[in-house]
C-alpha cells in the first residue's frame, strides 16, 4: 500500500476551448510545424463526457494537444470515414476531429483548428468546416509530438472504444496509453484492468472519455483511489460489484461472541479460507473470505464511562487487520455502542478505517437509549444517525484517496433502523443490510423477506449462519440456493 497522492485538479473541458495548463496557439504564435502536447500538470483529471462523440473528440484533442500543424476531420457516425481518418492521423501524429449535424458541429471543429494553430486539415468523407485553414492531404510520416514526460504518458480511459474511435485515435497519435472499460461497466473502480493501468501511470494526466463518465460524482477521487493500486483479491475496488464474501464473526479472545474469537489472527485467516472454500462451487460470483471483528462490545454493566459498551483498543484489532491484509481479505469493524453513538465510536477506529480493505458495520441491536440496558431491550438507530456516520466515512474515503468501502447495517427487525427510506447514499460507499435472524429456518426466511419489502433501492444484502442457534444451520449449498436474492455477504457466528 502506498501513501496517498497529492491533491489533484479536476478539469472538465468545455467545447469553448479551455486548455489544460497551456494557452491556445494560433498560426501567428509559436512554430506549429511539429505538434506539441498539452502541458497539463501530472495530476490532472479530465472528463470528456459530452453527450455526442463529436464534442468528445474536440475535448480529447484539447486535453492532449497544445498545438498541431493540422488535424484530420470526419463526420460523426461515419464509421468508415472515422477509420480512414484514424489511419491518417496516426501517421501524421495529429488529432481526429468529428463534425456533428448542424452548423455548430463544424464551428466547434473550426475553433479547435484555430486553437491548435493548424495550417491544414484533411477532410475524410462528407464534412463541412467553415474555416480559413487550408484543406489538403495529411502528410505521411509526420513528426511525433513534443511534450513533457508527464503529458506523453497520459492514460486515456474509454467507456466505449467503438463509439469514441476518433478519441482513441487522437490518444494514440499523442502517445497516450488507452484502456477500455469492460462492456456494461461504467465505474472504473469496478474494472480491474483500468485500476491497474491508472496505478501503473500514477502521477500522469488522466482523461476519461465517454458520456457514461458524466455519472461519476467525483472523477478526481475515483482516479486517485485507482492510482493507489489496492484491489480486492478477485480484482477491482468496488466491494459488491462482482464479489461475494464469506466471513467469520466475533470479538478477539472471546469465543462466546463468535467463532472469530476462538483463535488468533493467523488461525482466523486460515479458518476463514476453509469456511469460504465450499461456496466457490455454489456461487455465480467470485467468493472471498473475510472477517467481521467486533471492536466495541455491548456490556452488561455501565463501565467507567457509563455507556454499557467496551471499546477494544486499536492495538488489539491491528493484528487481525494486518493478517487479513496480508491474505487479501477485507476486515469489517463492527460497533455495538450501548448508550454511546455510532459516530463517536467509529472515530475511535479512524486509523484502521484509513486503510484500504477495512470496512465498517453498525449494529443497532446494541444502540440503546439512556434508560436501556443490553439484553433487556433491542436497540434501534435513526436514519439521521446512520447518515452522520455514512457522511463522515464517505468524506474520509474521499479525502484520503481510498478505494470504496462497504458500510454494513445489521438488522433483524424493521424497528431497528428508523425511517429507513431516509438513508443517504454516497458513491464512496456500498451499503449492505445484514439480516441477523437466528433460530428455525422458516422464521429466518420470514425475517429476510419482511426486511426486503419496501427497502430503498441500491442496497446489498447479507445473511448470517449461527452454528449453535440455527435449527438447522444451512449448508453452503442451501445458503446459495434457498436464500433469495443470493446474499453478497454470509457471516458465521
Amino acid at each position: 500500500m502506498r501513501s496517498r497522492p497529492t491533491p489533484r485538479l479536476l478539469v472538465a473541458i468545455t467545447v469553448s476551448g479551455l486548455l489544460l495548463g497551456a494557452a491556445g496557439c494560433t498560426s501567428s504564435g509559436p512554430d506549429t510545424s511539429r505538434p506539441t502536447l498539452a502541458k497539463a500538470s501530472a495530476d490532472t483529471v479530465t472528463v470528456a463526457g459530452a453527450a455526442d462523440a463529436a464534442a468528445r473528440s474536440v475535448r480529447v484533442s484539447t486535453a492532449l494537444f497544445a498545438s498541431a500543424p493540422g488535424a484530420v476531420v470526419a463526420r460523426s457516425g461515419d464509421a468508415d470515414g472515422i477509420s480512414a481518418a484514424s489511419e491518417a492521423a496516426a501517421s501524421a501524429h495529429v488529432p481526429v476531429l468529428l463534425t456533428a449535424k448542424g452548423a455548430e458541429g463544424g464551428a466547434a471543429v473550426a475553433r479547435e483548428l484555430d486553437r491548435l494553430g493548424a495550417d491544414w486539415y484533411q477532410a475524410v468523407g462528407d464534412v463541412s468546416v467553415d474555416t480559413d485553414v487550408e484543406q489538403r492531404q495529411a502528410p505521411d510520416g509526420g513528426e511525433a509530438p513534443e511534450s513533457s514526460r508527464a503529458s506523453r504518458q497520459a492514460t486515456v480511459v474509454v467507456a466505449d472504444a467503438r463509439a469514441d474511435a476518433a478519441a482513441v485515435a487522437t490518444a494514440k497519435a499523442a502517445g497516450a496509453r488507452v484502456v477500455t472499460m469492460p462492456k456494461g461497466v461504467i465505474d472504473p473502480a469496478a474494472a480491474p484492468d483500468v485500476v491497474t493501468a491508472l496505478h501503473d501511470r500514477r502521477g500522469h494526466p488522466t482523461v476519461l472519455v465517454g458520456a457514461a463518465f458524466d455519472a461519476l460524482s467525483d472523477p478526481e477521487w475515483t482516479v486517485r483511489a485507482a492510482e493507489g493500486g489496492f484491489q480486492l483479491r478477485n480484482g477491482g475496488q468496488r466491494p459488491f460489484d462482482g464479489h461475494r464474501y464469506v466471513a467469520l464473526y466475533g470479538a478477539p479472545g472471546t469465543p462466546a461472541l463468535g467463532v472469530l474469537g476462538e483463535q488468533g489472527p493467523e488461525a482466523s485467516v486460515q479458518r476463514a479460507e476453509q469456511v469460504a472454500k465450499p461456496y466457490r462451487a455454489e456461487s455465480d460470483e467470485l467468493v472471498t473470505p473475510a472477517m467481521e471483528v467486533i471492536a466495541t462490545v455491548a456490556a452488561g454493566d455501565a463501565g467507567a464511562d457509563g455507556d454499557y459498551s467496551t471499546e477494544l483498543p486499536v492495538s488489539t484489532l491491528e493484528p487481525y487487520v494486518e493478517a487479513a491484509h496480508d491474505a487479501d481479505m477485507p476486515v469489517i469493524i463492527d460497533l455495538q455502542p450501548g448508550r454511546s453513538d455510532f459516530l463517536s465510536q467509529a472515530k475511535k477506529y479512524e486509523s484502521l478505517l484509513k486503510k484500504p480493505g477495512v470496512w465498517l458495520a453498525l449494529d443497532p441491536e446494541w444502540r440503546l437509549t439512556e434508560d436501556q440496558v443490553p439484553l433487556e431491550q433491542i436497540g434501534s438507530v435513526s436514519a439521521a444517525e446512520v447518515n452522520e456516520v455514512s457522511s463522515w466515512l464517505a468524506s474520509l474515503v474521499r479525502e484520503e484517496g481510498l478505494p470504496p468501502k462497504a458500510l454494513v447495517l445489521h438488522q433483524f427487525r424493521l424497528s431497528m433502523i428508523q425511517d429507513r427510506d431516509a438513508l443517504e447514499s454516497h458513491p464512496e460507499l456500498d451499503v449492505l443490510v445484514h439480516v441477523d435472524g437466528q433460530g428455525a429456518q422458516p422464521d429466518k426466511q420470514a425475517t429476510w423477506n419482511a426486511l426486503h419489502q419496501g427497502a430503498p433501492e441500491g442496497l446489498h444484502w447479507g445473511w448470517k449462519n449461527f452454528y449453535d442457534e440455527d435449527t438447522p444451520m444451512l449448508t453452503p449449498s442451501q445458503t446459495m440456493s434457498e436464500v433469495t436474492p443470493t446474499p453478497a455477504l454470509v457471516t458465521y457466528q
